[in-house]
């Protein structure tokens, strides 16, 4: 992201998760971008130090597509397991980019979707606690209920990150861009 410009295919960038009252809530360092385009982001975290806001560290234990876009209000974390394809959905501002990281508001909320195709909405009870305690506008609440229901939309018609074309042809890409890199 250097002089302003997208990352590219193959550079690395920091991943920063914020609260909605501006606290820190988790970094990702050096996911690599698969493609760039004026609404989204696709990368994929293989290994990746993830640093959460009380210091502790660990590291990503399987490869996972992360997909970002500038409009919808939730990022697809889409792991590739042994067992399929499980899916970790952060409800969530749209992305903003800087010379820092990719950036975004996380609003609690969360979809788990497993191989078989169950999906679980996570930490209610959470988003209703910050809600009230960080007083998350009429505006905002409304925006996130709404894209919970996009969200499932794309979950049942298997839309982008959701269906096992799209999560192959991405993994694919990075590991040809992993292999051409290690030359």
């Amino acid at each position: 992201m250097k002089d302003g410009r997208l990352p590219r295919e193959g550079d690395f960038i920091t991943i920063k998760s914020y609260k909605h009252d501006g606290s820190l809530h988790r970094t990702w360092r050096d996911t690599m971008v698969l493609k760039t385009s004026e609404n989204a982001i696709i990368g994929l975290n293989d290994h990746t130090l993830v640093t959460e806001d009380d210091g502790r560290r660990w590291v990503t234990r399987e490869p996972a597509i992360v997909y970002f876009h500038r409009k919808y209000w939730f990022n697809i974390i889409a792991m590739i397991r042994d067992n399929g394809v499980s899916y970790y959905c952060n409800l969530a501002s749209p992305f903003v980019l800087d010379k820092e990281a990719l950036k975004y508001i996380d609003y609690d909320l969360d979809v788990k979707v497993f191989p078989d195709g169950e999906k679980r909405l996570l930490d209610t009870d959470e988003y209703e606690l910050h809600k009230e305690q960080w007083q998350y506008p009429a505006d905002i609440d409304f925006i996130v209920k709404e894209h919970v229901k996009i969200l499932v939309d794309w979950i049942n018609q298997h839309n982008g990150p959701f269906s096992r074309e799209y999560v192959d042809l991405w993994f694919r890409r990075y590991q040809e861009i992993k292999r051409r890199d290690d030359r």
